[in-house]
């Protein structure tokens, strides 16, 4: 599925709130009219107030046999518009959404603009400093295998361990639309692990911070030194890996790491 975080408070139910678990499961069970058998929804993991994402996961076990197709079209018609299902697939019972992941994509657009533009405040970030591409990618390497991210994860994390391999992490510029694309792909990610990462990355352009300083972020183990959490407005959930759908990295996050 792909959706506008904008109006939302998160992925994940909450009492009172507007989430897209909570649209979703509303829609499913309201299509299954079975008040004795609650359906639940599974995603792939949670995103933030404000997330976008252009390729998110999630299961559930529908009680009748509908074809994946009349399920698409039900499911669209009933949700609102700012969700859209893209595809419908009927999986074997012991597929989980969220348990069997071996890796996620995430985006990060930032608007290079010297002035706020109206139509991307909630679709991006803002710099209006002047960056070095060549400083970020340098840095961006540095983040590249499996690294202990203590110092970019944010308080309020669940996570057993802050160990995790990102296998790739870019940054390019788009000259069309003057904006500053970052691209990470790993095994995992924690909290607010993502948007810290680009802060640390953004100010490393800006000669805010040395090009190396991610190695010596790795040793402090320490949240507070790593400063920014960049907007949540300009990052998307760009893909959801499953087990062997990349031979490259086909291996799931250990469970000691979930």
């Amino acid at each position: 599925m792909s959706y506008d975080g904008t109006k939302f408070s998160g992925f994940q139910r909450q009492p009172n709130r507007r989430t897209i678990e909570g649209t979703l499961t509303k829609i499913v069970n309201k299509m299954a009219k079975n008040p004795e058998k609650h359906i639940v929804v599974y995603g792939s993991g949670r995103t933030d107030a404000g997330v976008h994402a252009l390729g998110q996961v999630a299961h559930f076990n529908f009680p009748y046999n509908l074809q994946e197709k009349s399920m698409l079209k039900a499911l669209n018609s009933m949700l609102p518009l700012d969700i859209e299902i893209l595809k419908v697939e009927k999986v074997s019972n012991d597929f989980h959404a969220r348990y069997d992941v071996s890796g996620k994509r995430y985006m990060y657009r930032i608007d290079l603009g010297e002035f706020r533009n109206p139509f991307k405040r909630f679709y991006t970030a803002q710099w209006k400093l002047p960056v070095d591409l060549d400083k970020i990618n340098h840095a961006l390497e540095d983040l590249v295998g499996e690294h202990d991210f203590t110092s970019f994860v944010a308080s309020g994390s669940t996570a057993r361990s802050n160990i995790r391999t990102i296998y790739e992490a870019n940054c390019y510029i788009d000259e069309k639309s003057n904006e500053l694309i970052f691209e990470f792909y790993g095994n995992g990610f924690l909290y607010n692990m993502v948007r810290i990462l680009v802060g640390v990355c953004i100010e490393i352009g800006s000669g805010y911070r040395p090009e190396n300083d991610v190695l010596r972020l790795y040793d402090v183990k320490d949240r507070r030194q790593a400063r920014r959490t960049v907007p949540a407005c300009g990052l998307y959930l760009k893909h959801v890996y499953y087990e062997d759908e990349d031979p490259k990295h086909p291996t799931k996050l250990p469970k000691y790491q979930r």
